[in-house]
């Protein structure tokens, strides 16, 4: 792809839909078509609340409803090139494997012009999942938006472009309890620059003890990403999350991890971490083939083949599971994921995202030194 991306029109690729509404209890079930709202949401737009939602299909995928142009549709796009079949293009299939598995567009048939996204379900195999939503970056809106959208964000979390990320929404299993607490957007919010260290380590705390083998595994898995963004100039980022998941029932590390601290360095180090954490926590990753496609952008929208039809996918689904289950080689895989969401905002560029990068460091700090206490 050529980093002077050429800018394309939203009238091209801009798809019907509506923007949602609050239904009642017995017409929204015959509207959703079987579908539920994400039980275990802790950040965005929440179905029957905003206007538009997220919620669970049946066959265990997340719908993420389609946000209002330019936005929705230039997500849409952006997953459709990211995730496209036919092309091998290195950074894009690199970067594939930081994305929730993308399974095209879904509508109910009582509404087909009420477009969702069908993406994996990355909590789904856990028992107790732990989730955290952080925003990266230095800014939280686009180039394009309005001096009122600046400001706005801006006041929302003045520290955005000091710290570099912020913790929108968290779900911890405390195990003494059986139960979740839960941390919405206003915590992270409220959480000045001497207190991020303890307000991420909450994530971490399971009322017993520090998971430091889930932080280990999320710091590999922030490092791999970071690597991406510092080896591309193509795309910039704003207001996109990552996404932190782990498994809320311990059953413990071995006792040599136990007793053996991880150093920072180690850490930073990713071809010389010690081969059992590399096992224990790979980063499961698919290879696929895909068409280079052009990215084309106008506020708007990425240009990009005919978009999946999500109604039909529950064999890939099922390949998917399989996959995963083979190359891991046993019936579970690793313990965490942290995976990039939110594409809402994302822009042709020919220099590296040094507002996402700056985010990744940082965040990348402040769990190294929760790590070492």
């Amino acid at each position: 792809m050529d980093s002077s991306v050429a800018l394309g029109r939203l009238e091209h690729a801009r798809p019907v839909m509506t923007r949602g509404s609050c239904l009642p209890e017995g017409a929204q079930s015959a509207h959703l078509n079987g579908c539920v709202p994400l039980s275990h949401q802790v950040a965005g737009h929440k179905y029957g609340v905003d206007k538009v939602g997220i919620l669970q299909h049946p066959d265990g995928t997340v719908l993420k409803q389609l946000q209002p142009p330019p936005r929705g549709p230039r997500e849409m796009q952006f997953y459709s090139m990211v995730c496209a079949e036919d092309h091998c293009d290195p950074c894009l299939v690199d970067l594939k494997a930081h994305l929730p598995k993308y399974y095209g567009t879904w509508s109910s048939p009582d509404a087909p012009t009420d477009l969702y996204l069908k993406l994996e379900d990355v909590t789904r195999r856990f028992q107790k999942p732990c989730i955290m939503d952080v925003k990266i970056g230095q800014k939280s809106y686009d180039p394009f938006a309005s001096q009122e959208k600046r400001e706005q964000q801006i006041r929302k979390y003045p520290l955005m472009e000091e710290i570099g990320f912020l913790v929108l929404g968290m779900r911890v299993y405390k195990v003494g309890s059986d139960s979740f607490d839960t941390y919405d957007q206003h915590y992270g919010r409220a959480l000045v620059k001497d207190a991020i260290k303890e307000g991420l380590s909450k994530f971490f705390y399971n009322g017993d003890i520090l998971r430091k083998d889930a932080i280990t595994a999320s710091i590999l898995r922030v490092q791999k990403i970071l690597q991406w963004f510092e080896a591309q100039s193509r795309f910039n980022f704003y207001a996109s999350s990552l996404l932190f998941v782990y498994e809320g029932v311990y059953e413990g590390v071995s006792q040599t991890l136990r007793e053996s601290p991880t150093a920072p360095e180690a850490c930073e180090q990713n071809n010389n971490i010690n081969q059992s954490l590399s096992n224990m926590y790979s980063l499961h990753k698919k290879s696929c083939g895909r068409s280079h496609h052009q990215a084309n952008q106008d506020n708007g929208v990425w240009s990009s083949s005919q978009q999946p039809n999500g109604n039909r996918s529950l064999a890939r689904l099922e390949e998917d599971r399989k996959e995963s289950k083979s190359e891991a080689g046993q019936e579970t895989v690793s313990d965490v994921e942290v995976k990039m969401i939110d594409f809402a905002h994302v822009f042709p560029s020919d220099v590296p995202d040094q507002g996402y990068i700056y985010g990744l460091k940082n965040l990348l700090k402040v769990l190294h030194q929760i790590l070492e206490e």
